[in-house]
């Protein structure tokens, strides 16, 4: 009897042994699979992602996805691209790079940047993470004058270089005439609106411009009477008033490109809105701040 006790108690401790060797293995795994990734504290919401540049994978367990979006840390990105310098203004939260090609500024929690002039909208928001600042890459790749595919197969971002004729983008010429008259216009509808909200203006503006129903430049489509006064600005006089920076900013993005929609035609504060036409006979897109956009 006692012995059988003894060989109980040995296959006890030599299980138990066994099941700490498993564990053991299970958490190194764990580790290992998540190598680097788990070094910074990302959002709970992040996934990992991979970058490609040229072929060769950069910034390995440093890139994520958060909000459907390929972030990557600024300083580390921008030191494979150019030999940058970049410093930290704390009262602004905003780094600066330079090279001798690029001035490139972001500041946190703004959704755009800065380069060479341009205003570049990032979609999601300039991310404090971990202390380092991190950003939506689809800008950041125009900021170097380089070309970035989505591989959805592959769930990655391939960029390249191989076309780009400079080490960055060149300076902003923006057309001054289509910034004074599209800032006024997103300034007077939508000042104190968020910055999307105001981009949308932006959008509504230019896809007129773009529709063979409106003339065919900003100034054309604002002060348009074909059918009526079509902004109320225009009639207030409101137009002629010094636009917000957000929306000189605002007007910037849009002419580089950036749209919420390309369809959406009309918009409207249903809450002030002395006439219902548009709501009542044009499809509903979307709603930002205070205005209802419509197709």
């Amino acid at each position: 009897m006692h012995q059988n006790l003894t060989i109980q108690r040995r296959r006890t401790r030599h299980v138990l042994r066994l099941l700490t060797l498993i564990l053991s293995v299970c958490t190194l795994l764990g580790s290992l699979s998540i190598a680097g990734f788990a070094a910074t504290d990302f959002p709970s919401d992040a996934t990992p992602t991979r970058v490609y540049l040229d072929g060769k994978e950069i910034l390995k367990d440093e890139c994520i996805i958060l909000d459907s979006l390929t972030y990557v840390p600024l300083r580390a990105f921008c030191a494979l691209f150019d030999d940058c310098t970049i410093t930290w203004n704390k009262k602004t939260n905003t780094a600066t790079v330079k090279s001798d090609a690029l001035l490139l500024t972001a500041q946190q929690d703004n959704i755009y940047i800065t380069a060479n002039g341009h205003y570049y909208y990032t979609v999601g928001k300039i991310r404090n993470i971990d202390g380092r600042l991190y950003l939506p890459i689809r800008p950041l790749v125009r900021a170097f004058a380089s070309e970035l595919t989505w591989n959805a197969s592959a769930r990655c971002v391939e960029i390249s270089t191989q076309n780009r004729k400079s080490t960055a983008v060149a300076w902003a010429n923006y057309n001054a005439d289509e910034v004074y008259w599209l800032s006024r216009i997103i300034s007077a509808e939508s000042r104190g609106e968020p910055m999307e909200g105001q981009i949308a203006v932006g959008n509504v503006v230019l896809n007129r411009v773009r529709s063979k129903s409106y003339p065919n430049t900003i100034y054309g489509v604002i002060f348009d009477r074909k059918h009526g006064t079509q902004f109320s600005p225009v009639s207030m006089g409101t137009i002629y008033h010094t636009p917000a920076q957000s929306s000189v900013i605002a007007a910037k993005m849009c002419l580089e490109g950036y749209t919420l929609s390309d369809s959406i035609l009309f918009f409207m504060n249903p809450r002030i809105a002395t006439n219902n036409w548009i709501s009542k006979n044009r499809p509903f897109a979307f709603r930002i701040g205070n205005h209802n956009f419509y197709n």
